[in-house]
C-alpha cells in the first residue's frame, strides 16, 4: 500500500478535496449536537426529537447507494455533488421561519430534513470515491495522502462543535436555522471550486455490475465487521456523554473527554502513512476492532475513573480513524474504477445506516432496561464480533490468493 508521494495528483485539486472534507464535518458538526436543543425549543416532546434526529441515519439507508448508481453508470461524481449540495441548501432554506410562522409541525420539519438529508447522506460516499481515485497508485491508496486530507474534516467539525457551542449560549437557538443555510451554501461553493470529473474516467467502460464482487467471501466478512464496527460506537455516539453525567461527570469533564478524542482522531490522520503499510488492510481492520472491544468494555466497567476514560478516549485515534482509512484502502482495492462510489455507498449504508437505526433504538431500550453501562458492554461485543468478522476476512483473502497464485 503506497504511503509515500508516488500518487500524482496536482496539490490544488487535493486541496479542494479537504476544503470540502472540512466543510461537510463542519456540517455534520453544527447539526448533530444542536438539532436536539433547537427542536426542543420549538416545543417537540422527547419523542418527536428522537424521530426526527433519526431522519438522517434512515436516509443513510437508501440515499448514498441509490446516488452512487448513478455516480458510477455516468463517471459524474463532481457534478453529482453539486447538484446535491445546491439541492440540500434549497431544501435546508425549508427550515428558515416564514410570518406568522411560530409553531412548525412536526411532519412538515421532518419533510425538510429527509429531502435535505437525502442529498447530505449521498455525498460523502462520491467524494470518497472521487478523491481515491486522484490518491491512488497501482499499489492502491495512499494512505499518507488520503489522512493529510481526510484531517480537515475532523478539524472542521471540532471548530464548528465549539464555535457554535460558545455562539448559541450567548445568542440563543433562534439562529440554528439561518446557520443551516450558511454552511449549506458554503458546502455548495466548495463543490464548485472541485476539479471537473477526469475525462479518463468518463470514457472508462461501462459501470460493471456489483453482484460478483459480492459474491466474494472477503467482500462479505468485510461489510460484516464494518456493520458490527459502527454499531459499536453508536454507544459512543448516542450515549457516551449520558453515561458520564450519570456517573456524575461535570460538562467540562465531559467536553474534555470528547476533545481528547478528536484530538487523537486528528493526530492519527496525521501520520498513519508511517504505520498502516505495516501489516496487511485485515490485520489491521482485526486490530482496530480488538480494540474498540477493549474501550468500550473499560468504559462500561471503569467510567468513573476519568484517567482510564482519557485513555479510552484516546484510542479514538485506532478504533475510529485507523479503521476508517483501512476501510477506505480496503474498498478501492476491492471497488476499483467505477464501482468505487457504489463500493463506498455501501459502506455507508450497511457502516452507518443501519447501524445508527438499530443502535438507537435497540441503545435506548437497554439503557431504559439496564442502564448505560450496560450499553457499553453491547458495544463491546459488537466490537469483539467485529474483530471475529474481520479475521475471517483476512482468512478469506488469503486463501482466495493462494488459490489465485496456485
Amino acid at each position: 500500500m503506497p504511503t509515500g508521494p508516488a500518487a500524482t495528483a496536482p496539490r490544488g485539486d487535493l486541496w479542494r478535496f479537504a476544503a470540502l472534507s472540512g466543510v461537510y464535518f463542519a456540517f455534520i458538526g453544527y447539526f448533530n449536537p444542536y438539532l436536539p436543543l433547537w427542536l426542543s425549543e420549538l416545543g417537540f416532546g422527547a419523542f418527536t426529537i428522537g424521530a426526527l434526529v433519526a431522519v438522517q441515519s434512515a436516509t443513510r439507508v437508501v440515499a448514498p447507494y441509490a446516488w452512487a448508481w448513478v455516480a458510477d453508470h455516468t463517471g459524474r461524481r463532481i457534478r453529482l455533488l453539486r447538484i446535491a449540495s445546491t439541492a440540500a441548501c434549497l431544501c435546508g432554506a425549508g427550515l428558515l421561519p416564514t410570518p406568522g410562522w411560530i409553531a412548525p409541525h412536526a411532519g412538515y420539519v421532518g419533510l425538510v430534513l429527509f429531502l435535505m438529508f437525502m442529498n447530505t447522506s449521498a455525498m460523502m460516499p462520491m467524494a470518497e470515491a472521487a478523491l481515491a481515485q486522484r490518491v491512488s497508485t497501482e499499489r492502491g491508496l495512499d494512505v499518507g495522502r488520503y489522512g493529510r486530507i481526510r484531517v480537515w474534516g475532523s478539524i472542521g467539525f471540532i471548530v464548528t462543535v465549539v464555535a457554535f457551542g460558545f455562539w448559541f449560549d450567548r445568542m440563543g437557538l433562534r439562529w440554528f436555522a439561518p446557520g443551516v443555510v450558511l454552511i449549506l451554501f458554503a458546502l455548495v461553493l466548495a463543490c464548485r471550486q472541485l476539479p471537473a470529473d477526469e475525462a479518463a474516467d468518463e470514457g472508462a467502460p461501462a459501470a460493471p455490475p456489483l453482484r460478483p464482487v459480492l459474491a466474494q467471501r472477503p467482500v462479505r466478512w468485510f461489510f460484516a465487521s464494518a456493520f458490527f464496527m459502527v454499531l459499536a460506537h453508536m454507544s459512543l455516539y448516542a450515549f457516551f456523554s449520558l453515561h458520564l453525567d450519570a456517573l456524575g461527570y461535570g460538562r467540562d469533564a465531559v467536553g474534555l473527554l470528547w476533545a481528547v478524542s478528536v484530538v487523537a482522531e486528528i493526530g492519527w490522520f496525521l501520520v498513519q502513512g508511517r504505520w498502516i503499510g505495516h501489516g496487511t488492510l485485515e490485520r489491521w481492520l482485526a486490530f482496530a476492532c480488538a480494540v474498540a472491544a477493549l474501550r468500550f468494555a473499560a468504559t462500561a466497567a471503569f467510567g468513573a475513573s476519568l484517567t482510564v476514560m482519557l485513555l479510552a478516549q484516546a484510542a479514538h485515534a485506532i478504533t475510529f480513524a485507523a479503521h476508517h482509512s483501512v476501510c477506505m484502502a480496503w474498498i478501492t482495492r476491492h471497488f476499483p474504477g467505477r464501482l468505487r462510489a457504489r463500493g463506498q455507498a455501501l459502506y455507508t449504508v450497511l457502516g452507518y445506516g443501519l447501524p445508527g437505526v438499530l443502535g438507537g433504538v435497540a441503545g435506548g431500550a437497554l439503557s431504559e432496561a439496564a442502564g448505560y453501562a450496560a450499553v457499553f458492554w453491547a458495544a463491546a461485543a459488537a466490537g469483539a464480533l467485529a474483530a471475529l468478522a474481520a479475521w475471517r476476512a483476512g482468512q478469506a483473502a488469503h486463501k482466495a490468493l493462494s488459490a489465485t497464485e496456485s
